[in-house]
């Protein structure tokens, strides 16, 4: 998953290859001969209130590095310059997505860890092939999010038909717009990408930060360039085994938990709320009010799919909870529209690349793996996923769709089992929604002398740099001097920590006022609206 969840639509019938595929082994060998090294980076001044010593630059990189003399691509880079008297080199940061913009995110970094941490690093940001400020930057088909789309919820065949046509016309027009990138959009062509970065930057090493897809995004880059790690963190992380049918299956029921999680916080506060003591009965209150926007958006801007992309977010961030229930119970209990449109405003204005972002997800998901392409078996899956956890699954599905007609053949994922790079750090909360635990148990598995630290209860998704005292001292230990914990070898995690507490009501944050959405910095812009759903 990635950004706002999106009533999206899946193909009932394959559209047709609009352009030449190219073959799958074209992307994922290796270069017949190292290529040339790219030129120095040219650093300029694009410093911010926030970040004084941001600076920017740019990279060329083949577009096929199987072809590394062919056309070329650019990339967008930021960074923050070490101060201290030694380095330790680049740190490479990547919020996830895939489709996330990480030029932010190397200032959020920087001035989140230890200063004597930061001091030791230039902390690199950049955006992925086809992302945000680098060229040619994706945009499949514009305005393909405006309010109200079909009820995700496909009762009627017409409902489920307009959602799967809609779908399909994604992924045709991602082939009509962008048929000679989208071979080339792919988790290891990104990968390479990071070591032509390392070589501009001239560093026989790098280390690596990524949050949810970005840890398979280091991974990869690991298996490809063992040899070439210094240190690798990875802090929520995706199973690599369920690349991307079955990781997307399993986010369904971990965000019905969250959902759950966060019924429970409202009842929990019915003094502030009154919607009720009990969950259940909380959750009957947000039933019927899925079901007035479904048959009456609210505002004339909120349906069915337009309320579930307003409350994914607090399945990634409980932080949002209280700006959640304010907007819940405001139209459920008095009928008031303008906070739950309010909210969903908000969320579409803090993702203004939504565009760009979704159509780099769909193309890198699309082509990484092989997806069903009989829409029976989407049906079927989806319902019976839906059984247990109705309040995502057919949002996710739709949102996933256009893989069932992408007009490009998929690549195999590779296996990242890897036996050649230092120790690396896994960082995980227990009931993430985004890349459930078991994702973060297995990766720990495949790296061998990789270390798992788990946040005990913890629902979050990105739980370094956002507060978590023991778990920001387990990474600043680790890329300080590559300390890692090890455990006693009886249990899954090599350290725990307690989770953070739960948020209490705000006091602005009674009944019909407008929910301000704007959230932390780290908990969701970090992760490219939402980390992403991936």
């Amino acid at each position: 998953m990635n950004r706002r969840v999106l009533a999206l639509c899946g193909a009932a019938a394959s559209v047709a290859v609009l352009v030449p595929a190219a073959p799958s082994s074209a992307v994922s060998r290796a270069p017949a001969e190292a290529p040339a090294a790219p030129p120095a980076i040219r650093w300029s001044d694009c410093a911010t209130e926030a970040y004084p010593t941001l600076q920017c630059g740019t990279v060329r990189v083949p577009l096929d590095h199987a072809r590394p003399d062919g056309r070329r691509i650019t990339l967008a880079l930021s960074r923050v310059p070490h101060t201290a008297k030694s380095s330790l080199g680049p740190l490479l940061v990547n919020p996830g997505g895939p489709g996330g913009s990480g030029l932010s995110l190397a200032g959020h970094v920087a001035a989140a860890l230890p200063k004597e941490v930061a001091a030791r690093y230039d902390v690199v940001g950049f955006d992925p092939r086809g992302v945000g400020g680098s060229e040619p930057a994706l945009d499949c088909r514009p305005g393909h999010f405006a309010a109200v789309r079909p009820d995700t919820l496909p009762l009627t065949p017409a409902v489920e038909r307009a959602n799967t046509e809609r779908a399909a016309a994604f992924a045709a027009a991602c082939g009509e717009r962008h048929g000679d990138l989208l071979p080339y959009l792919d988790t290891r062509s990104a990968a390479r990408d990071l070591d032509v970065i390392r070589a501009a930057l001239g560093a026989p090493r790098i280390s690596y930060l990524g949050y949810s897809y970005g840890t398979y995004l280091g991974a990869v880059y690991a298996k490809l360039f063992p040899e070439r790690v210094r240190r690798l963190a990875l802090d929520s992380a995706v199973d690599p085994d369920g690349v991307w049918y079955a990781d997307n299956l399993a986010q369904n029921r971990a965000f019905e938990d969250r959902h759950r999680a966060f019924l429970a916080w409202v009842a929990r506060h019915d003094a502030v709320y009154g919607l009720g003591t009990d969950p259940a009965t909380v959750e009957q209150a947000w039933s019927r009010m899925r079901a007035a926007v479904a048959a009456d958006p609210a505002g004339g801007t909120v349906g069915a799919a337009e309320l579930e992309d307003t409350f994914v977010p607090g399945g990634y961030y409980d932080g949002y909870w209280p700006r959640l229930a304010t907007a819940f119970a405001a139209y459920a209990e008095d009928g008031k529209s303008a906070p739950l449109v309010a909210a969903y405003r908000a969320l579409a204005e803090s993702d203004a690349s939504d565009d760009n972002g979704y159509s780099v997800y769909t193309a890198v998901q699309c082509r990484d793996a092989a997806w069903p392409r009989r829409w029976n078996q989407w049906r079927a899956d989806a319902w019976r996923a839906h059984a247990k956890a109705p309040f995502l699954t057919w949002n996710n599905t739709w949102y996933n769709a256009p893989c069932a007609s992408w007009p490009v053949p998929p690549l195999t994922p590779p296996d990242v089992t890897n036996t050649a790079i230092p120790p690396a750090l896994v960082l995980q909360a227990t009931g993430d929604a985004a890349t459930p635990y078991e994702g973060a148990v297995s990766l720990h598995r495949k790296l061998r002398g990789s270390s798992l630290v788990v946040e005990e209860g913890g629902g979050n998704h990105g739980v370094t740099l956002g507060g978590n005292a023991c778990l920001d001292g387990h990474l600043a230990r680790y890329l300080a001097d590559g300390t890692v914990p090890r455990g006693s070898g009886t249990g899954e995690a090599d350290a725990t920590c307690d989770r953070l507490p739960e948020p209490e009501p705000e006091p602005a944050a009674a009944k019909g006022t407008t929910p301000d959405t704007a959230g932390r910095a780290q908990g969701l812009a970090l992760h490219g609206l939402l980390p992403g759903r991936g």
